[in-house]
């Protein structure tokens, strides 16, 4: 519909223009004297367009003879720039796609153009890194800051990486600090911080770090778990030898962090300190919490073999246990280790026998073999001692 409403227009002042020529019947008067020319105002306005047109048309051409040198630079200019934009896409396409060696060629020839020096810097550095070529990726990462102020950030993310794979871990927090400082924290520098926490042994940092990770969705409950498990073991491997510390550790872990392998961390420090008593109390704790989680067969294990502190009171507590988890092997055969050491020679036999009758295990066999060589029942305590060497083979 535009196309026509303009032809229309066109047409209406065509009709105009004819119609003003028609009537119109002045004339203009040029006098040179002694010379005087009379024309018609018609003649006169068509005259004046065509010479005007005629100027534009030498002066549009005399700009563009003196232009054209300006025009093929920039003509040039573009050429190159879209060159080293399409090299620069491929080796961002060779990265991907694994070429590392052939991505870094091309990358530096991009950077050699300096249409967008930082970013196949960038590329290259990255190249390098796969390629196992710290040398190169330091060197490239160093260019990209220095050719385009806006990859810093970029730039310092990859120089962090690069400290990591050496474990140089300091230099790695020193990179992550002064990216903070610059240009704020995001996720990914957060995890390669926490890398770094873990190479240096910071591991209340490190916890810190996964909480607020695991916070944001960043690390996988199952991933985030198994960090902060070994965390907190570290931390009670620093502790060890001093009793108070390792307590009042435990009772600052947050519930919903007390994994069973923090308690057998505990119950190792505390028997190699000597403190069956208290390796004992911790793990009672752990279990009497009554999550089903926290019901751990090598804690039960390891009860059983405690040999310091109080027994009976520790038989008493098995044989609760043993109200809610009359099947357990595990336990059986830990009571009849306690009441084994309390001479209750009964007691013993029949918890053993229990346990075997369950799962026939070598460590079952071999109590009951030290229980009848006690009670000089020498056969027995061979067939036993047999039957242990049996179950292994």
């Amino acid at each position: 519909m535009r196309w026509l409403f303009w032809l229309i227009a066109l047409f209406a002042l065509a009709a105009a223009v004819a119609l003003g020529a028609h009537t119109n019947d002045g004339y203009v008067l040029f006098i040179f004297p002694p010379w005087r020319m009379e024309i018609s105002l018609n003649l006169f306005l068509v005259a004046l367009a065509l010479l005007i047109f005629i100027a534009y048309g030498i002066l549009r051409g005399v700009f563009l003879t003196l232009s054209m040198p300006q025009r093929a630079r920039e003509y040039r200019e573009q050429s190159a720039r879209q060159k080293a934009m399409c090299t620069l896409q491929d080796a961002l396409r060779l990265l991907f796609e694994g070429r590392f060696g052939q991505a870094m060629r091309k990358a530096d020839e991009a950077h050699a153009t300096g249409v967008v020096p930082g970013l196949a810097a960038l590329i290259a550095a990255r190249a390098s890194q796969r390629l196992s070529e710290p040398e190169k990726q330091y060197g490239w990462i160093l260019r990209a800051r220095q050719d385009d102020p806006k990859c810093d950030a970029a730039a310092l993310m990859l120089e962090a990486e690069f400290n990591l794979d050496r474990r140089d871990y300091a230099a790695a927090l020193t990179a992550l600090q002064r990216l903070q400082i610059r240009h704020g924290r995001h996720l990914a520098a957060l995890r390669l911080e926490l890398r770094a926490r873990q190479g240096t042994g910071e591991w209340d940092e490190v916890l810190r770090l996964v909480r607020q990770l695991e916070k944001r969705d960043a690390l996988l409950p199952e991933v985030a778990r198994e960090i902060r498990v070994n965390a907190h073991q570290s931390n009670v491997r620093k502790r060890a030898g001093d009793a108070r510390a390792l307590l009042a550790y435990q009772r600052s872990v947050p519930a919903g962090e007390r994994d069973a392998r923090l308690t057998l961390a505990l119950v190792d420090e505390l028997q190699a300190a000597g403190n069956d008593e208290l390796a004992a109390e911790v793990i009672e704790n752990h279990i009497d919490q009554g999550e089903a989680d926290h019901w751990h067969t090598e804690l039960i294990q390891r009860y059983g073999r405690l040999a310091g502190g109080e027994i009976t009171a520790r038989i008493a507590k098995a044989e609760k246990w043993l109200l809610n988890h009359a099947g357990d092997e595990a336990l059986l055969l830990a009571l009849g280790r306690l009441c084994l050491r309390q001479r209750l020679w009964g007691k013993a036999q029949s918890y053993l026998e229990a346990s075997l009758a369950i799962n026939r295990t070598a460590e079952g066999h071999l109590e009951l073999a030290r229980l009848f060589d006690m009670l000089e029942k020498h056969d027995e305590a061979n067939r036993h001692f047999r039957l242990s060497v049996e179950v292994v083979g």
